[in-house]
């Protein structure tokens, strides 16, 4: 029903995990990110910004959707699972998932980059980044405070922000000082398919491998 372009990365993840979540069957075209497959005509056709990941509904036309966060609310609409028809509830939800879109994604993204990929290490540039992730992380710890998720039950939003959440030693930093967001997240990570969707697709590189690779699609 769904064909899935993407790549082992957070916001490739974030589609993957919510599949398993609604349990939609998919078929996965692993992009190849350090070939610039995701650059090329073909690709461009169904996401004219040339990123992961996207998707194509088989069975809505071959509809094309990309964005992580469009396809992740695509999905609850088309399944009407992970996004509740109340208003309120459901308004709260995309403002926590434009949160990580808007703001933890592109600012744990930007620490990713300073700390492991960039050429050069600039410190107070890394610090820049990894304050303001930290800060971010700070504003769900809050938020998470004497709740299992961030609005009501378990939603596109808690994926969204976990996504990138769980990768956050790769930039640098810990999350044993925030008990709520660190509760939540292993919480998450307990979810059988949380856990499948992160294998999606499998890495086939170690992890110096992909700061080489990294580094070598900057200089592009």
């Amino acid at each position: 029903m769904i064909d899935l372009y993407t790549a082992a990365t957070p916001n490739g993840f974030k589609v993957s995990v919510t599949l398993e979540e609604m349990g939609l069957p998919y078929t996965v075209k692993a992009i190849d990110l350090m070939a610039a497959e995701q650059k090329e005509d073909w690709f461009l056709k169904i996401n004219p910004n040339g990123r992961i990941p996207a998707i194509i509904d088989r069975d809505n036309d071959d509809f094309a959707v990309f964005e992580s966060g469009a396809i992740m609310l695509y999905l609850a609409e088309k399944t009407g699972k992970l996004l509740p028809s109340d208003p309120k509830a459901r308004s709260q939800i995309i403002q926590w998932l434009m949160f990580q879109m808007g703001g933890l994604g592109p600012m744990q993204g930007q620490a990713n980059v300073f700390t492991r990929y960039f050429p050069e290490q600039i410190p107070s540039v890394i610090a820049r980044y990894q304050n303001e992730t930290m800060r971010l992380y700070g504003v769900l710890d809050r938020a998470l405070e004497g709740r299992d998720f961030l609005v009501g039950d378990y939603s596109i939003a808690d994926i969204a922000n976990w996504c990138w959440v769980r990768s956050h030693a790769w930039c640098g930093l810990e999350i044993d000082s925030l008990p709520n967001l660190k509760a939540w997240a292993d919480r998450i990570a307990a979810r059988p398919a949380a856990e499948r969707g992160v294998s999606v697709p499998p890495r086939t590189i170690d992890d110096e491998a992909a700061v080489k690779a990294a580094r070598a699609m900057l200089q592009r």
